[in-house]
């Protein structure tokens, strides 16, 4: 999986809606039925699994039919097994039990077969007496049993490399487990960050060759190679493949692959070089809209995003999710939602403000949002951010600070927009502190965007000698924020004066 440190917020679906969505779910569904169609007269292998000849009958009692029939029962009692909805006795317990309840008389004849005999397990009673989190525990079991068969070999490929012995030959299959498991939790990481993050196209399927080049193509390639080119169709081919099993578990909705492009070698070469082309340029899968779906489409479902982030933090990533800090402090709030895009800050400062009355609430902010540390600037306008959705109802707290030297440029200008009067107007130097602290705050939270770049213009136009005065502002950010400003501003003069400007607040800070 991902190890990002930073991964944006999951909105998060109701676990009662989840677990719906879990057991309506076609293979687990089917390991239900299975289960509840089992008995001490069905035949298990030594493995567990059904035997040839009830292959048949358990196809029938999930009305499948056609020639993969067999093969979807087989998968569906598997995962009866894994998820301990059945449970297979040993044929040594079978026959202890049979003995000490029949006496002196043989205990079986056989029939169970040389597993032993199949039992109800506990876990089915939980799909209907348990709660959300009992469904979802058994959901998770089974997708960490299609996910393991996801990384296996096609079955073909499986016999072709069979030894003299009969057994596997893993040099001749080239195939390397531990690979090829972390190149699948890679994709699934990928479609993991592109579908919950706020830049990224969200609930919109994501073209296969996109998503292939997303793994393959280093960040920093220019002209793809022939190499990578075949790198990225031949994972591409992969993810067909293993995105056609992992839809039955719910984790994705999946268009697959039109089979009539396999034919089409042109076809599928012009989709990789277009997905390697845009994910080299950040432009997306450079693949003609109109032909886009035939190459493979794939999107993770809620219950995937649900089932992704669990294996995430079982991995010691963090994921965090909308809600996680409602009942946390405003220090905590403004800390943990400073990476955070704008629509996943507000939706989580909304739920901890629901909890807390207003004016409580506006004095907690403003006093988390104080500091001269590197973070602080990002805090006072996400506390900007925040007191805007608490209303007139925080005028009191805001009146309070109009004299501390942090916040009292921030509170004049929230005073001023909640039409508030007797509002004192700032000094100069206030006004040129808080402008450093705004254009670092946007830094932090924005990078070098497009709304920064008009910001700088703006400033310098506005302001006659800005960089004169601005390089004397006592505050920790003024040299960076000069540099960046030099660095933005698209005419050369202005852009100079600014780097001029940086250097002499460092030298005045002894930097």
């Amino acid at each position: 999986m991902s190890d990002s440190s930073s991964l944006p917020p999951l909105r998060p679906t109701p676990e009662a809606e989840l677990a719906r969505d879990a057991l309506s779910t076609p293979l687990l569904s089917r390991a239900v039925r299975l289960a509840r169609w089992a008995g001490p007269g069905t035949r298990v292998d030594a493995g567990g699994g059904l035997v040839d000849d009830q292959l048949a009958p358990a196809a029938e009692a999930l009305g499948l039919t056609g020639d993969d029939a067999a093969a979807l029962a087989s998968e569906a009692w598997r995962v009866a097994v894994d998820t301990g909805l059945v449970e297979i006795e040993e044929a040594a317990e079978v026959a202890e039990v049979a003995e000490s309840e029949q006496g002196a008389e043989d205990g079986g004849d056989g029939d169970e077969g040389e597993g032993g005999t199949v039992v109800a397990g506990e876990e089915l009673a939980l799909l209907t007496a348990g709660s959300p989190q009992d469904v979802l525990g058994v959901w998770l079991t089974a997708l960490d049993t299609v996910l393991a068969d996801a990384s296996v070999p096609d079955l073909d490929d499986l016999v072709d490399s069979l030894d003299a012995n009969g057994t596997v030959d893993f040099s001749r299959l080239d195939w390397d487990p531990e690979a090829e498991s972390e190149f699948l939790d890679g994709v699934l990481g990928n479609l993991y960050l592109l579908s919950v993050s706020e830049e990224g196209p969200g609930g919109d399927p994501i073209p296969l060759p996109a998503l292939a080049a997303s793994v393959i193509v280093p960040s920093d390639m220019g002209e793809p190679t022939n190499d990578v080119l075949e790198q990225v169709s031949d994972a591409m081919m992969r993810l067909d493949d293993q995105f056609r099993l992992l839809e039955p578990i719910g984790l994705v909705a999946y268009r697959p692959v039109d089979e009539a492009l396999m034919a089409e070698e042109e076809a599928v070469d012009g989709a990789v070089d277009g997905a390697v082309d845009g994910a080299v340029d950040g432009e997306g899968a450079g693949v003609d809209e109109s032909d886009v779906a035939r190459y493979g489409m794939v999107r993770l479902t809620p219950l995937g995003q649900y089932g992704l982030r669990a294996r995430l933090l079982e991995n010691g990533i963090d994921a965090p999710v909308v809600g996680d800090l409602a009942d946390k402090g405003a220090d905590a709030l403004l800390d943990g939602t400073a990476a955070f895009g704008p629509r996943a800050a507000r939706a989580e400062t909304e739920q901890w403000l629901d909890r807390r009355d207003p004016l409580p609430a506006a004095r907690e902010l403003l006093a988390a949002a104080r500091g001269a540390d590197a973070g602080a600037p990002l805090r006072r306008l996400r506390c900007q951010q925040a007191l805007s959705l608490v209303g007139v109802r925080a005028e009191p707290a805001l009146r309070e600070v109009l004299d501390d030297p942090e916040l009292g440029g921030l509170a004049r200008v929230w005073l001023t927009e909640h039409g508030a009067s007797d509002v004192p107007p700032p000094s100069q130097a206030m006004i040129f502190w808080l402008t450093v602290d705004t254009v670092a705050a946007q830094l932090a939270a924005e990078g070098n965007s497009e709304e920064l770049r008009e910001l700088v213009e703006g400033l310098a136009a506005q302001h006659n000698g800005f960089f004169d005065a601005a390089w004397r502002v006592e505050h920790p950010a003024t040299a960076d924020v000069l540099e960046a400003m030099g660095r933005l501003h698209p005419d050369k003069k202005i852009a100079k004066e600014a780097r001029k400007a940086a250097f002499k607040a460092r030298s005045q800070n002894g930097g």
